[in-house]
C-alpha cells in the first residue's frame, strides 16, 4: 500500500480553511477519540488508533512550484507575488527544490521500520500542510483504507502558533476539504521538545563540533555556541505555551527553548558560553519579532575565535536550515574572522525516530504522565492544547482540532 500518493496529479492549491468543526454531543474538544474527547490534559485512557498521520510543512520540488508554494504559505496575509520572489530566490538557489519532502520521505520509511521493530502494526500517512502530498489527500486515502482513529506526529517540537496552532488548523480544514469530520477522529501527540530522544541528537551534535573546534585549536574560552530557532513575532510569543506562561518575556516557546538549550549544554560542556538567538524573521520591520538575531549576535561577538550553531528549533535540515544558517550565517562568521560550525538537526537519528514511536506508545498505553520520558523542567507537555493556547491575534482563532475550543 502507498501512502505518499506520489503518482497524484500536481495541485497547486492547500485545501481551503475549515468553516467549523465537528463537535460530538458532550464532547469538549472536535474530532477527537474517546481518549480526548472531554479534553483531558494528559490522556491516560489506553486507546486503539487505526494509524498515524505524519504531518509536515512541505515543499516545493521544483522551480514551477516555487510560487504557489509560497502563496499557500503566505495564505490569508496578501503578500504580492513581487514580495514572494524575495524568499522565492532561497529556493530558484537550490533548483526550486526544498530539501524538506525528500527528508519527510526518509523519516516515513525510518518511522515503519521503528515501529515495526517495536511490534506495532500502524500504517503510517504522510500529508503535508502546504505541498502535495497534502493532508486532505492523506485523509481521503487513509478514510478509503477503513481508518477511522489516527494519532497525529506534527514535525515541529514546541509550542506556537505556527508549531503547533497552525497544524491543528490545517487539520481541520483538511477533514473538512475531505468531507471526513464526522467519520475520522484524530489526536496527536504532546509536543515533544523534552522528550530525550528529541535532545540527544543536539547533544551528540554539539560534542563533536566542540571536539573539531578544539581539534582546531580553539580554546573553549573563546568558542560560542549558537542555539538558534525561528524568530515569530513578539506578540505571538507572548501567547504561546497558553496560561501557563502568562506574562513571561518571550511565552512557552522562548521558555522551551532555553529549556532544552540548558539540557543540551549540561550534557555537552557547561563551561562554554551559550545563547539562544533567532533567524529566519519576516514581515514588515514595524512588527517586532522576537531577537536577538543571529547574524547581530555573530558580528558582535567579542574575544571569540570560533561560533558553533546548534539549530535547536528544527526537526530536519530544510531550508531555512540551508539557507539561513550554512550560507548566510556561515558567510557572517567568516567575514568576521571565526572558524565556524553547524550541528546536525535530529533528522532520522535513531533516538529521534525511537522518540516518535514512544511518543505513539504513550498514547495506545494511556501511559501516566509521570511515567514519560522527559528531561526538561517543562514536561512532558499536554496531549490536548488548552483553550486558547498559541492564538494568532491578528488572525483571530480558525477552526482546530486537538485542542480545546476556540
Amino acid at each position: 500500500m502507498s501512502t505518499d500518493m506520489n503518482a497524484r496529479p500536481r495541485r497547486e492549491t492547500k485545501p481551503p480553511a475549515a468553516t467549523g468543526v465537528h463537535v460530538e454531543d458532550g464532547a469538549a474538544v472536535p474530532s477527537a477519540t474517546a481518549a480526548t474527547r472531554e479534553g483531558p490534559e494528559h490522556a491516560t485512557q489506553p486507546m486503539v488508533y487505526d494509524a498515524i498521520l505524519l504531518s509536515g510543512f512541505g515543499g516545493p520540488e521544483g522551480q514551477e512550484d516555487v510560487l504557489p508554494f509560497l502563496r499557500n504559505v503566505t495564505r490569508g496575509r496578501g503578500i504580492p507575488d513581487e514580495r514572494l520572489e524575495e524568499v522565492a530566490h532561497h529556493y530558484r538557489h537550490f533548483g526550486g527544490v526544498s530539501p524538506i519532502n525528500e527528508q519527510n520521505r526518509e523519516l516515513l520509511r525510518a518511522l515503519r521500520a521503528a515501529l515495526a521493530g517495536e511490534g506495532i502494526d500502524l500504517p503510517v500517512y504522510w500529508g503535508n500542510r502546504n505541498w502535495a502530498p497534502y493532508l486532505d489527500e492523506a485523509l481521503a486515502q487513509a478514510a478509503g483504507d477503513g481508518v477511522r482513529t489516527m494519532i497525529a506526529i506534527p514535525t515541529s517540537a514546541y509550542s506556537s502558533y505556527s508549531s503547533c496552532r497552525q497544524y491543528r488548523e490545517d487539520w481541520a480544514d483538511a477533514l473538512e476539504a475531505a468531507g471526513l469530520q464526522s467519520q475520522v477522529q484524530i489526536d496527536k501527540v504532546r509536543q515533544y521538545f523534552s522528550h530525550p530522544g528529541f535532545i540527544r541528537p543536539f547533544v551528540d551534535g554539539l560534542r563533536d563540533a566542540l571536539a573539531a573546534a578544539r581539534q582546531a585549536g580553539h580554546d573553549d574560552t573563546r568558542i560560542e555556541v549558537l542555539f538558534s530557532t525561528h524568530s515569530i513575532p513578539t506578540e505571538d510569543a507572548a501567547l504561546s505555551g497558553g496560561a501557563d506562561f502568562t506574562g513571561v518575556d518571550g511565552g512557552g516557546y522562548v521558555a522551551q527553548h532555553l529549556a532544552v538549550a540548558r539540557e543540551v549544554i549540561a550534557k555537552t560542556a557547561p563551561e562554554i558560553s551559550w545563547q539562544l538567538v533567532f533567524q529566519s524573521r519576516s514581515g514588515p520591520p514595524s512588527q517586532p519579532w522576537l531577537e536577538p538575531d543571529i547574524n547581530d549576535t555573530t558580528e558582535a561577538l567579542e574575544g571569540r575565535s570560533a561560533v558553533i550553531v546548534v539549530p535547536l528549533g528544527f526537526v530536519s535540515d530544510h531550508m531555512e536550515v540551508m539557507w539561513d544558517l550554512d550560507t548566510e550565517a556561515r558567510e557572517t562568521a567568516e567575514e568576521h574572522g571565526l572558524w565556524f560550525a553547524r550541528t546536525p538537526t535530529p533528522g532520522t537519528h535513531p533516538a529521534f525516530v525511537a522518540a516518535l514511536v514512544d511518543l505513539v506508545r504513550e498514547r495506545i498505553g494511556g501511559i501516566p504522565v509521570e511515567q514519560r520520558l522527559n528531561e526538561t523542567e517543562i514536561g512532558p507537555w499536554y496531549d490536548v492544547c488548552r483553550g486558547g493556547c498559541c492564538a494568532n491575534p491578528r488572525l483571530g482563532f480558525k477552526p482546530a482540532i486537538a485542542g480545546l475550543q476556540p
